[in-house]
């Protein structure tokens, strides 16, 4: 049993956790080629490749303050594509619930992050990439756990993004930002 996180981008960050929460693969993945599509598939390839069936799998949302919105979109897209044609699930996770569940508050810089991943779990990792993985690989672990034993071990912000994500509930405070203002 593996739990792997996914952090879709030019450079995809892909972190396998066994049962124990050790590591079994961190890794950032960039794809072959200069130019595009060529290196877009070849990236997408390369994440399929290390997907295995029956693979927890977390994989972070889309953000859309990117400037490379539409690119991103193509890799995560791309990746989704692969996991449905391969019948494997994959649980969806906003920025604000994978920086919650780091840090206990949705918004945290790159470095806030790395030092609460430091704290809490022990791992590093250079790339930012590699470490949003990380926390999704987790994520992917505290779900498993709660509905195969009904536990969480962890802290209130931790069980509150879980509980959200499972009631498939985004961690979003300000109003317009689902279309129509309101929240459901």
């Amino acid at each position: 049993m593996r739990f792997v996180g996914l952090d879709p981008s030019t450079k995809t960050g892909f972190v396998a956790l066994g049962i124990d929460g050790e590591v079994l693969e961190a890794e950032e993945l960039q794809g072959n080629g200069e130019q595009d599509p060529e290196r877009m598939v070849t990236l997408i390839d390369d994440v399929m490749a290390k997907v295995q069936a029956g693979d927890v799998i977390c994989i972070e949302g889309f953000g859309f303050n990117s400037q490379k919105g539409f690119h991103l979109g193509g890799i995560g897209w791309g990746i989704r594509m692969g996991l449905y044609r391969r019948q494997i699930p994959y649980i969806e996770v906003t920025p604000a619930q994978l920086k919650k569940f780091a840090t206990g508050k949705g918004v945290a810089k790159k470095d806030e992050l790395a030092v609460a991943i430091f704290k809490r779990w022990g791992f590093e990792s250079s790339s930012d990439n590699v470490r949003d993985a990380y926390i999704l690989a987790q994520i992917a672990r505290h779900i498993y756990a709660l509905l195969n034993d009904g536990k969480v071990k962890g802290t209130k912000g931790q069980y509150e993004v879980i509980k959200a994500i499972l009631e498939n509930k985004p961690d979003r405070k300000k109003k317009g930002r689902r279309g129509n203002g309101r929240e459901k």
